[in-house]
């Protein structure tokens, strides 16, 4: 068996289908989540708050397998710059 990492073969649709089952518990804007696309902003659209988003980060250190730096996580404000941020710490793994 080899031990390839799970997700360095993630299409931008996988990555996104896993960042919307992490976000939704901290979700409180419904509508939003259910309109969820790359410019989806976590604070404004989602109504997600700032204590919450350390919540999303652990999360998705926990499920990709990733460490995401202070500097990294501050650009995880919308889908898309999550996204870039993820597949970025998958590449350097």
């Amino acid at each position: 068996m080899g031990s390839l990492p799970k997700y360095n073969f993630m299409t931008k649709e996988e990555l996104l289908a896993k960042l919307k089952t992490i976000i939704t518990p901290y979700v409180q804007n419904q509508e939003g989540l259910e309109a969820l696309h790359e410019d989806t902003d976590f604070i404004k659209d989602l109504e997600i708050n700032s204590a919450n988003l350390v919540d999303v980060v652990l999360d998705v250190e926990d499920e990709f397998d990733i460490e995401i730096d202070n500097e990294a996580m501050e650009k995880m404000i919308t889908v898309k710059d999550s996204i870039a941020v993820i597949e970025s710490k998958l590449a350097s793994k």
